[in-house]
């Protein structure tokens, strides 16, 4: 393998939509240096590779930020940064306005304001909105995207973060990356749960199935602080397509109805995770299967919602269409989807303080791989992604890059060559992939036991997972796809591992499907808490944090 060292100000890992605004913000307001290191390819990468239909964190008319904070706070049972949540709130209007200005197509109301969709949602024309974002930063001079770099680790002394390490996906080419500070928007973490659809299907699934927590398994080993894995998340999706509900329940007002069409919502209540609950219980107490109640809406609702879906998820729209039956002529039936960690619907991901810095000096998280503000969405993951990239910004002033060892450089190089060196594997990683889902699925709350977990089931999840990483370190690559996948399972293995801590430490049912305790199945005033984890000395500790109340603003300590 042939090594390059690439030299920046600020390292951005990962194309998204956190990563491109943030290296549109600094280079609007700076002359430094940026690197985006994307895996895929940053013109169609991450969740809004397809595209969407709404941007739906927004402050409406009649509505203001501390409205939506504390929806968000109601919505996650009060296990939220209030801090991040409001300095979130305050940006949602101003970032979307930027989008519009770089080309997304905004719909409009009879008086030329934004057309709302509820209390927080504005419709969008979004099947271009990654396009856009990517092409903003085409003809910038300091801003140098590099596609297909796969970022495996961070390079950090002394808690203070020096740049990181990775690999092309297909040329034999792998690389030392230095900065003065890094910015993290790889997303969170799919395929860790069996999924809906198996075999040929199993990459249909709500969340992007290359989001393999790449993010948070590097902040893992580097001894950065995380918070509130067990807050998983579960989405309510149209059966078989796992296509948004939202769009459905927002655009026609749709009911959930049990097979007698009696409207379940009220009797479990209206929170993200009590719909898919109330769901689930139908279901299991023989009242199944559930839709959302479409049948007689009107043919220009239909039509509308045909639209909806091209713009985002194509293939309920050819579902309907197959059928030769739209969602006028009968029901959309819903079924929840395995638990992914994602800390833009959550508050799952990096503990950092207010610029969205992490434990690690120097490096910065934002969008779903930042913790503690749920429900960013879209403009949310914009707003942090400007946040940080300030931040960043303000630090590296005055720094140098610190300098990196030869003995640093060759153990990480044979690292990456070990895999092909190692003797043929009897397993593959698919197979190991496959039984890290199972495990997962079966102990560890996933789908075929209702999401519902015991002590007793984390403690079996946590001997096989850890079982599984070890056949890992046996993995054969016979060329740079094999050994990107190779890592991909690893980080899948290292994040579940936190997320098995993490379901263990909180002994009580907050939110059901989320995080479902039978050995504690109620919600308890006692873990109004953080539950928050580090890794010191390779084994993870947990730790207990007070809440950040209304009003007060969190700064690091260390």
């Amino acid at each position: 393998m042939h090594f390059e060292r690439i030299k920046t100000d600020i390292l951005i890992i990962g194309g998204g939509t956190a990563g491109c605004f943030a290296a549109l913000t600094i280079a609007s307001e700076s002359d430094a240096c940026i690197f985006v290191a994307e895996k895929a390819n940053i013109r169609r990468s991450g969740c809004l590779a397809a595209g969407v239909n709404a941007i739906n964190a927004y402050i409406t008319k009649g509505q203001t930020p501390q409205d939506y904070v504390e929806y968000a706070k109601e919505d996650a049972k009060g296990i939220v940064r209030e801090d991040l949540l409001l300095s979130m709130a305050e940006k949602l209007n101003e970032v979307t306005e930027k989008l519009e200005d770089l080309g997304l197509v905004i719909q409009k109301d009879e008086d030329g304001g934004y057309t709302a969709r509820g209390k927080r949602n504005i419709k969008i024309n979004g099947e271009n909105i990654k396009p856009i974002l990517a092409d903003s930063l085409k003809n910038l001079p300091k801003v140098k995207v590099m596609n297909h770099i796969n970022i495996t680790d961070y390079l950090v002394e002394d808690n203070q973060i020096k740049g990181a390490f990775g690999f092309h996906v297909e040329e034999k080419v792998w690389y030392l990356i230095q900065a003065k500070a890094v910015i993290c928007t790889t997303g969170g973490a799919s395929g860790l749960y069996r999924p809906n659809n198996p075999g040929f299907s199993r990459h249909k699934m709500w969340y992007s199935p290359f989001n393999t927590g790449a993010g948070y398994a590097m902040g893992i080993r580097s001894g950065a602080e995380m918070t509130t894995f067990e807050m998983r998340f579960i989405a309510l999706r149209c059966k078989d397509t796992i296509a948004p509900t939202g769009t459905i329940a927002q655009g026609v007002g749709a009911e959930q109805v049990n097979t007698y069409g009696e409207n379940y919502e009220k009797k479990y209540g209206r929170t993200t995770s009590e719909r898919v609950y109330g769901t689930v219980r139908e279901n299991i107490e023989g009242r199944g299967p559930c839709y959302l109640k479409t049948k007689a809406i009107s043919k220009e609702q239909e039509e509308e919602l045909y639209r909806a879906y091209l713009n985002m998820a194509p293939s309920q729209t050819l579902h309907w269409m197959e059928k030769r039956k739209g969602p006028g002529a009968e029901d959309v039936e819903i079924e929840g989807t395995e638990p992914y960690i994602v800390g833009g619907h959550t508050a799952s991901g990096y503990w950092v303080d207010y610029s969205r810095q992490t434990t690690i000096h120097g490096l910065y998280a934002a969008g779903d791989v930042a913790g503690g503000c749920p429900q960013k969405y879209v403009s949310g993951a914009l707003a942090e992604g400007e946040i940080a990239a300030k931040a960043a910004l303000s630090y590296i002033r005055d720094r140098e890059l610190m300098s990196v060892s030869v003995s640093e450089i060759k153990r990480k190089e044979q690292e990456y060559l070990s895999f092909f060196h190692n003797d043929r594997c009897i397993f593959t990683t698919d197979q190991v992939e496959e039984a890290m889902q199972k495990v997962m699925d079966q102990y560890a709350g996933g789908i075929s036991s209702d999401y519902q977990f015991n002590q007793n089931q984390l403690r079996i999840a946590e001997e096989k997972i850890k079982l599984l990483f070890d056949i890992s370190k046996k993995l054969n690559a016979n060329d740079m796809d094999d050994l990107m996948k190779i890592y991909e399972v690893r980080e899948r293995l290292e994040v579940c591992q936190t997320l098995i801590a993490h379901l263990r430490a909180r002994k009580e049912t907050r939110w059901h499907c989320f995080c479902e305790n039978m050995d504690y199945p109620k919600q308890s005033d006692a873990w109004n808490l953080y539950v928050n984890s580090r890794m010191e000395n390779g084994k993870l500790q947990i730790i207990y944090r007070e809440l950040v109340a209304g009003g007060e603003r969190y700064e690091h300590s260390n």
